[in-house]
């Protein structure tokens, strides 16, 4: 929440799981809640990883892949605490990643901060990130 209200200060429209998976449980049409992955995320993962990926990354995959496609810019939070966002799976973070450096955009990749001190200077190094990126209020 943090970054992504960060982002928006700096003028940029903030993409993330969350506000998908929000998007994906409030639509009318779901069938399984709390299980928010349907047969269309699996199958759109396909685009994004081998058949033979666990159900798991190719459901993660086709919600987080098209939004690598709409990013301009990436901030990764590495080492990040558990409870921090969408935790998902390790194979499915390192596609992601993957992707956004062939992507070849913009990114910024900081460590998870564990002292006050430490989150300062992230919410510093993001905020001179966003600024270089420009943006309506940059």
């Amino acid at each position: 929440m943090i970054l992504s209200d960060l982002v928006e200060r700096f003028g940029h429209h903030p993409l993330g799981i969350g506000q998908e998976i929000g998007r994906m449980v409030t639509t009318p049409g779901l069938d399984n809640p709390p299980l928010n992955i349907t047969e269309k995320e699996l199958t759109r993962g396909l685009r994004y990883v081998a058949v033979e990926a666990p159900s798991g990354i190719r459901g993660r995959m086709g919600v987080l892949g098209p939004l690598v496609e709409q990013a301009e810019a990436a901030i990764v939070v590495k080492n990040a605490d558990y409870a921090f966002g969408c935790s998902g799976c390790a194979r499915a973070n390192i596609q992601l990643i993957y992707m956004l450096r062939r992507k070849k955009i913009p990114t910024l990749e900081i460590e998870y901060p564990k002292t006050r001190e430490e989150a300062k200077v992230m919410v510093k190094r993001v905020v001179d990130f966003l600024r270089g990126l420009g943006g309506t209020n940059g």
